[in-house]
């Protein structure tokens, strides 16, 4: 895909979330990773819905400022944005915003962690809830580091959501997933309780999961099940 394709394609992702409520003011930021190993972020101060592409900033992995207008400055969590890619050399797309009812669960430090609805345990896993880290310092890096080889969708502790994916397009599906995921899961808690998946049918949609994203080995975002006794990742049991 062409330079001018993929930063007309974060535009497009910035208004739909800001059309869907997803991020208010000058919420929210996306970066992708292009071919040559540089990167196309969003700007710091400037609202989702009148992002253009001559305001989208090329950085290094350095973060250093390589294209883009002189006045505007890369999304001030472009150290998150950073670190993902760090972690994981599949990362092709970052995307992080405040969609309000999965916000909430990160709010009141619920996780997203049980497997009730067929379509999240395929496409986003459990969905942790991060420490607590000060937004635009290395803290909140340090704080997700430690989940990204597990999980592809992140809640921030009293902050937000964070979702990755091998391109653009494929990390903003995950933050549609999880949001509605949440909605889902706080209408079901007020009808008594979202009610689990047997083990069996988990495992075969964890199979599922590993046909379409063609990963191997672990299934990064879900718990374990074998022999009839669930076993989860540490990371997991925080």
């Amino acid at each position: 895909m062409q330079t001018q394709e993929i930063k007309e394609m974060i535009c497009d992702v910035c208004h739909k979330m800001w059309q869907l409520g997803w991020v208010a003011a000058n919420d929210g930021n996306i970066s992708v990773k292009m071919e040559d190993g540089t990167f196309w972020i969003t700007p710091s101060g400037v609202s989702k819905s009148f992002i253009k592409p001559d305001m989208l900033l090329r950085v290094n992995a350095d973060m250093e400022t390589l294209e883009g207008k002189k006045e505007l400055k890369p999304s001030s969590e472009m150290k998150m944005h950073m670190r993902c890619y760090q972690e994981r050399s599949d990362i092709g797309a970052v995307v992080h915003a405040h969609p309000p009812t999965a916000t909430g669960f990160a709010v009141a430090n619920k996780p997203l962690d049980d497997y009730s609805m067929i379509e999240s345990v395929i496409t986003i896993g459990s969905v942790p809830v991060t420490p607590y880290g000060a937004p635009s310092t290395y803290e909140v890096p340090d704080a997700i580091a430690p989940y990204l080889p597990y999980h592809d969708v992140l809640l921030l502790q009293n902050h937000g959501a964070l979702t990755v994916g091998c391109d653009l397009i494929t990390a903003y599906y995950r933050m549609e997933t999880l949001e509605l995921f949440a909605k889902i899961s706080l209408t079901a808690h007020l009808l008594g309780g979202a009610k689990e998946l047997p083990r069996d049918k988990i495992a075969q949609l964890l199979d599922l999961r590993e046909n379409y994203y063609h990963v191997t080995g672990k299934h990064p975002g879900y718990r374990k099940y074998s022999g009839g006794e669930e076993k989860e990742t540490a990371l997991h049991q925080e």
